[in-house]
């Protein structure tokens, strides 16, 4: 039996996966990241135990979170949840479980899911992206996660548009992140003349409304969403893209935004892009998978 856990920013998810994948269980919680890096890890715990009471047995266990494994130091780097970055998070999941621990990054883990059996099933090459309180992407090949020789294979949200753009928390600057994320959306619209507003879907309400600084702003998001879409196509051009994560909820990324995408292109291409099917229970769904793989 199989354990995944989406280990996210604001909250934890886990689920328990029978022979079959058919679920058993799934209990959340909220992401201890105030109480730090070893709150975490306890919150982790105490959520597989529940889990593996209901069985009475020892199950896999894999995790989904933001970031990725550096493969020559074996350290998180590029998490979103800053406490994780520079820390052995499988090393230390290990000693707790006395079992191994399979990681993967978020992005990686919802790709996967989509792939086995969601939006990407039918589909060779599919690229997962997830766009919510941070950006992230991940590679699936005939339903097998890719990673490269420095396990960066994927990652969208660190990509650079503009090196002079706003700073990031990789230390870099310009990255897909600083504008296409949740946060990032919030943040510029007030800093353009909007009022101040705490979710993304206000945003959204006051452009149906007609507000100026709503639909100039959303106009905006378009055109760079188009374009940091383009850059994929033509590096990887995969079968289909598949959306996740709470701004995957804006319908008009499949149809204002999407028609964009040629605009960065001398000639037209056609660019398969959809919802993902399994919404929030993606990732950690992959997560449990992640021993599925080879």
């Amino acid at each position: 039996m199989k354990i995944g856990i989406d280990l996210g920013g604001t909250k934890t998810e886990a689920i328990l996966l029978g022979h079959d994948n058919r679920l058993i269980k799934k209990i959340r919680t909220s992401t201890p990241v105030g109480q730090g890096y070893r709150s975490i890890l306890n919150n982790i715990k105490t959520m597989v135990d529940e889990l593996e009471n209901q069985t009475s047995q020892r199950c896999t266990i894999g995790v989904g979170t933001p970031g990725s494994i550096d493969k020559h130091t074996n350290l998180i780097k590029y998490s979103n949840t800053v406490c994780l970055n520079d820390r052995p998070l499988r090393a230390d999941l290990e000693v707790l479980f006395e079992r191994p621990v399979r990681i993967e990054n978020d992005a990686n883990c919802f790709a996967l899911s989509e792939a086995v059996d969601g939006s990407g099933k039918n589909h060779k090459t599919v690229f997962g992206i997830i766009m919510g309180t941070g950006c992230g992407g991940g590679i699936v090949v005939n339903k097998t996660i890719m990673h490269g020789p420095n396990g960066m294979s994927g990652e969208w949200g660190h990509t650079v548009l503009d090196p002079r753009g706003h700073a990031c928390y990789c230390g870099l600057h310009g990255c897909i992140e600083t504008y296409l994320s949740g946060p990032a959306l919030i943040k510029h619209f007030r800093q353009h003349g909007g009022t101040p507003v705490s979710r993304v879907e206000e945003i959204l309400e006051q452009a149906e409304n007609n507000v100026a600084a709503a639909t100039t702003m959303l106009d905006h998001y378009y055109t760079t969403f188009a374009r940091a879409i383009s850059q994929l196509v033509k590096i990887l051009d995969p079968d289909i893209i598949v959306l996740g994560g709470g701004l995957s909820n804006i319908e008009t990324l499949y149809t204002t935004a999407v028609k964009r995408i040629n605009n960065f292109f001398a000639h037209p291409v056609s660019v398969n892009l959809v919802k993902n099917t399994h919404g929030d229970s993606s990732g950690v769904r992959g997560a449990a998978f992640l021993w599925d793989q080879k």
